[in-house]
Parts: structure tokens; C-alpha cells; sequence
């Protein structure tokens, strides 16, 4: 896994951008701190911050050149069928000069083009240039695990793995104002929006042709097309389910440097190192546990899986200081707003794990993929009518005037109650939205100052949501929700949570859970086998119940919210008030209303209840802006 970047010149302007090469590949050192290369010519810029996995000799390294010197490919990601490509290759004549499944991409790409893409079995962002053609070819795979920006004005085209590598190119700065809409309804911008007016993000499953001032994108692979009703019985598909994760999770174990396993003592991360114990009898497995949050802290789950399988066992355990000591870290790391607040403890566990490993397994869209989420299985809840949903639309008056937030477990189940009766009242592609926002259409009109809405085009918001609730069509069914998440939350939230936050600490993040052959045909299986009356996630359960520990069954899923109240209140105080939030800083700004940010300083410093999420996605938009906007105007 590594970090790229490069320069596509349409003209002698375009070409003196090229100076900014070297800067923009530093600002990829923490994704590739092993190796770093570049290639320069009249017309084209590569340069490839590299993380040694497969092949860890220089023979591996980037830029790649074929023999010819026509193509040159820079390439971030694991093929894990490499070998299997690489023999059908090596029989119809083609000679290879390494052992890495990067020189299996560039031949494939040279002697099949973008039909080869149907052929991979992994995760993956490149860009191919051909010197004859004068054009380059980018690419993202399937589920957006790998990112990739582009940029294009009339001297240059532009790409890398991260914003900030193609801000070092000195583009204009000019912020979307639809695009902060987005950030603050959802707490994340979706692909193929950025926050900076002219940046893109390739979307998954997507590959762009490039010629000068011709772009061309193209989508190769579409999970709608690919999964087909599945006829199969339930205990047919859970053998055929069996039989697939174990598959996924041994291709990828394949690894030429140390590998570990992510263990939350969840079923999804349970699942995974049961299988890849199979696989390596001395499995390392690496948990995070809450010295402060005990309720939260499900270390005790993944002790007993590690037990079972007989994995070298890690607990890292963390105190609420030690989350503390991080915030900086992880705000400095993101350079496009992004308000999960579960990136703090991922990027901890993933700088701790980092220092024994290089590698780790993860149990990351299972949730998406079989049905794990409380919105699932509110949904479900939805469709079956009857008296609990009757009682909570009829109490919504009541309940919205009861405090509402996520800092309590009491708060947090008025906020649950209140949006499962809003949601009951819609159709099923709003309600998927209403569930997917932070912020709803009344919040986000009282936020912002009527100078920045009138130019943020509410048209345009409404399209780019219609876009994401695209699926939802024909006969209302709950796989039209695994499917949008699948499109939607996952590669735009949890996929870019877990690439920055690995890569902010050199550490590379496999998903066995996202193998396209298992997606393909969980996608396929009537919802009936996902979510029951009383179960979620309910095919992958059974499937492995004489398999893992009993005890992880039947318990409430937890999840994990971080302690950020306090922080606000004390230790974090200086930095709002003085800074963030700071009076004459919103006025200058002139994207908040003043009286808005009052409300809220009022609300956090005065002892009154309010969202710690609605806070904290403020803020982190605020610490990003002054970071990359406000120093540069």
C-alpha cells in the first residue's frame, strides 16, 4: 500500500507546476515511508511514496516502466490474486522482471486495458500512463477502499491519494459551499464531491481517461448488475458464506512482511481472526479497551476469541487523557472535513498496532454488507407496522421536548426514539437519508449566514441527495438499504476512516469482508436472511455459531462514543473561544451565523444539554478551515 500523486502538463503553463512534484509526494510520506520514486518527462509527472508488502525488493519499487518505456504505472493497493494472473500471463508468453503484483497490474493493463479491472480480486487506486497515446488512465477500485483526488484546469490535470498532496500543487483554494451543505448534513462529503471547487474524487468502481482537456469517465463495475436473486436455502448459503469468507480472508494473507488481525471481541472482527487463525497458528491480534468508559469497553469479548483460537493477544488500553493526547494529531492528519469521532481511537489502535506490525485484518463492512446497524433494524421494525411504531409517531411532540443527544445513554435514547418516529412518517429514500444525517434541512438553514446559503445553491444540494438515494427503486425492500450504505456510508465514512487513519501511521488495512465474490452474493440473498424479528446480521450469525464463542451472541451491539463533552468544557475551552468559535474569526469568515455560534457557546459553556456530535462536526470543519483556507486568504 502506498500514496501517489502526479501531473498530466496540456501546455508550458501546465509544465511549471511540475516543480511542485517532490512537495507533493512529502505530503504522502506517512502512507509509503519505505521507498520514494519519481518519473518526469515534457508532458507527465509520477511520483509514489511506497509501504514494502509484497516483494519488499527494489525491484518492486515506483514508478513502474515496461520494457518499452511507453507505459509507466504508479500504483497504491493489493492485488490478491496476483499469482494466479501472473501464470495465465507468463502462459501466453509475457516475461516478468519482479515477484510484485504491481508489474502483474502494469502487464495486464498493457496487453487487456480497463477490461482487466472485472479480473482483480482486491483494493486499489493507480494511474497508467501511455507516452505514445500521450493520455493517462486512472482507476479506483470496486468499493472505494483505496481514494483517489483529480484536478483539471485548461494548463493541467493533476491527481494523488489525498487532498493535500494536490493542494502543494498551489491550486486555487475556493472552498464548495454546497459541498460544506454536505459536510455538515452528513459529517462527510461524498464522492465525487471535495470540499475545493475543481477537486473530484474518482468514485468507486469507476476508471477516467484522460487526453488533453478531454476526460472520460467510466464505470466498470456496478454492484446492482452483478447481484442476481439468490435461490439458494439458508443452509445452503451459510455454507457457500463460510466457504467464501475463508477464501477472501486467505487470499488476503498473503503478506511478505509481518501480519495481524484487528480484534474488537465484535462478531464481524471475531469471524475474521477465526478464519485467518486457520491460516497462522501464531496469529497476532490487537484490541483496544476504555479504562474510563467501562460500559463501552468490550476487551473481555475479545479476550475470549483470542483464547479460542490461541492468538498472541494485545490490549491496548486507553484512558480518556489518552484519547486527549491524540485529538492534534488526528485533526492535523485530516485534510478534508470529517467528523467521525471514532477516528480517534482507530488512528490510536492503528499507530499502537503499527509498531509490530504492517499489516492488519479488519472486520470493516459486515455491518454494510449484512445488515448490522440499529438503522437496519429500525427500518425493518418500520416496514412491520404495528403498535410500537403507532406509539412513538403519536409521542413525537412529546419527545422532542425531552433533551436529545449522544452523551448519555438515556439522551442518547430520546435521539433514537425521536428519529425513528421521524422517519417512520417518510418514504423509504428519505427516511435513509434523515438516517444518514447529522444535521436535517431545518438545522442546516439556521446555521449558516443568508449570504453563504444564497450562494451554497440549495438546487444543487437537493441533486447531488437524490443522486445517493438512487437505489431505492421498484418494491420497497430493506436490500435497497444495505446497498445505498454500500455505495454511500461505507466508502464515503467508515472506507475513508480507516485508509486515513492507518495511513496517517504506515499501516495497511485489509477487509476480507469486501471480497466483490461475497458482496455479490450476500447482495443477492432476500433480506428475510439478514434481519429477523429479533436478530441483525442474522445469516452471518448462524453461520458461525458452533464456530465462535457463545457469549458473543445475543448481547447489544455497543459501538463507541468518545468522551468529548469535557473536553470541550475544559481543556479544549481555549481553542474555541478563542480561536474556533471566536467572535471576530465568524464574522470574517462569513459562513456561520454569529447569532447560531452564540446559541452553541451558550448551550456548551452553559451547562445546557447539546449534541457533543453536532459540536464536534463544527469544530473540525473550523480547525480544517483555519488550517488550509483562512492562513492561505
Amino acid at each position: 500500500m502506498c500514496g501517489i500523486t502526479g501531473i498530466f502538463a496540456y501546455n508550458q503553463i501546465g509544465s511549471l507546476y511540475m516543480i511542485n512534484l517532490v512537495k507533493a509526494m512529502n505530503k504522502l510520506e506517512n502512507r509509503g515511508p519505505d521507498w520514494r520514486g519519481s518519473y518526469i518527462d515534457d508532458n507527465f509527472g509520477l511520483g509514489h511514496r511506497r509501504l514494502s508488502i509484497i516483494d519488499t525488493s527494489r525491484s518492486g519499487d515506483q514508478p513502474m516502466k515496461d520494457e518499452t518505456g511507453r507505459f509507466i504505472l504508479v500504483y497504491n493497493g493489493e492485488i490478491f490474486n496476483y499469482q494466479e494472473l501472473r501464470a495465465g500471463l507468463i502462459n501466453k508468453g509475457v516475461s516478468f522482471n519482479s515477484n510484485s503484483d504491481t508489474e502483474v497490474l502494469l502487464k495486464l493493463l498493457i496487453f487487456e486495458g480497463p477490461a482487466c479491472l472485472e479480473k482483480l480480486i482486491g483494493f486499489f487506486s493507480f494511474a497508467l500512463i501511455d507516452t505514445a497515446e500521450n493520455s493517462i488512465l486512472l482507476a479506483r477500485d470496486r468499493f472505494g477502499i483505496k481514494p483517489l483526488y483529480y484536478y483539471e484546469d485548461e494548463d493541467k490535470f493533476l491527481f494523488a491519494s489525498e487532498l493535500k498532496s494536490l493542494l502543494a500543487y498551489n491550486i486555487e483554494r475556493n472552498v464548495d459551499n454546497t459541498a460544506v451543505l454536505q459536510y455538515l448534513q452528513f459529517g462527510f462529503i461524498p464522492a465525487p464531491h471535495s470540499i475545493i471547487k475543481g477537486v473530484r474524487k474518482l468514485e468507486p468502481g469507476t476508471y477516467l481517461n484522460v487526453k488533453k482537456r478531454d476526460l472520460k469517465v467510466c464505470r466498470y463495475y456496478d454492484l446492482t448488475e452483478k447481484s442476481i436473486p439468490i435461490t439458494d436455502n439458508y443452509d445452503t448459503a451459510k455454507r457457500k458464506i463460510i466457504e467464501m469468507l475463508d477464501d477472501s480472508v486467505e487470499k488476503r494473507m498473503i503478506s511478505d512482511v509481518p501480519l495481524g488481525a484487528f480484534l474488537s471481541g465484535g462478531i464481524d472482527s471475531s469471524v475474521i481472526v477465526a478464519l485467518a487463525s486457520n491460516y497462522n497458528k501464531y496469529l497476532n491480534t490487537f484490541s483496544i479497551g476504555f479504562k474510563d468508559e467501562p460500559f463501552f469497553d468490550e476487551t473481555k469479548y475479545a479476550k475470549l476469541v483470542a483464547d479460542k483460537f490461541q492468538t498472541n493477544h494485545t490490549v491496548f488500553t486507553l484512558t480518556n487523557e489518552d484519547l486527549l493526547e491524540e485529538v492534534y494529531n488526528v485533526l492535523d492528519y485530516i485534510d478534508e472535513p470529517f467528523s467521525d469521532s471514532s477516528v480517534l481511537p482507530f488512528y490510536i489502535l492503528s499507530k499502537r498496532t503499527s509498531k509490530k506490525m504492517k499489516v492488519a485484518l479488519s472486520g470493516d463492512g459486515g455491518d454494510e454488507v449484512f445488515g448490522g446497524y440499529n438503522k437496519h433494524f429500525a427500518d425493518y421494525k418500520i416496514r412491520q407496522g404495528g403498535f410500537l411504531m403507532n406509539a412513538a409517531t403519536a409521542l413525537l411532540p412529546l419527545l422532542k421536548q425531552l433533551p436529545s443527544s449522544r452523551n448519555s445513554p438515556f439522551y442518547n435514547k430520546v435521539r433514537q426514539a425521536i428519529k425513528l418516529a421521524e422517519g417512520a412518517k417518510l418514504r423509504e429514500a428519505d427516511r435513509y437519508l434523515l438516517w444518514c444525517s447529522l444535521n436535517n434541512a431545518k438545522t442546516l438553514s439556521e446555521i449558516f449566514t443568508k449570504n453563504f446559503w444564497a450562494n451554497a445553491d440549495e438546487g444543487e444540494l437537493e441533486q447531488r441527495n437524490k443522486y445517493y438515494q438512487r437505489f431505492f427503486k421498484g418494491k420497497p425492500d430493506i436490500n435497497q438499504v444495505l446497498l445505498s450504505d454500500i455505495n454511500f456510508v461505507l466508502p464515503n465514512d467508515m472506507l475513508f476512516k480507516a485508509d486515513m487513519m492507518s495511513m496517517a501511521n504506515s499501516l495497511e488495512v485489509r477487509t476480507p469482508f469486501l471480497d466483490h465474490r461475497l458482496v455479490e452474493y450476500v447482495n443477492g440473498l432476500p433480506s428475510s436472511f439478514k434481519i429477523g424479528e429479533s436478530m441483525q446480521k442474522r445469516i452471518l450469525q448462524d453461520a458461525f455459531k458452533d464456530i465462535l464463542p457463545k457469549e458473543l451472541y445475543r448481547r447489544p451491539k455497543q459501538g463507541f462514543d468518545v468522551p468529548m463533552m469535557k473536553w470541550f468544557k475544559f481543556e479544549l475551552r481555549p481553542l474555541i473561544k478563542e480561536q474556533l468559535l471566536e467572535d471576530e474569526f465568524i464574522k470574517e469568515q462569513g459562513i456561520f451565523s454569529p447569532e447560531y455560534i452564540k446559541g452553541i457557546k451558550e448551550q456548551l459553556f452553559g451547562g445546557k444539554s447539546i449534541d457533543q456530535d453536532k459540536v464536534w462536526n463544527l469544530l473540525v470543519f473550523q480547525y480544517w478551515y483555519r488550517k488550509y483556507i483562512f492562513r492561505y486568504n
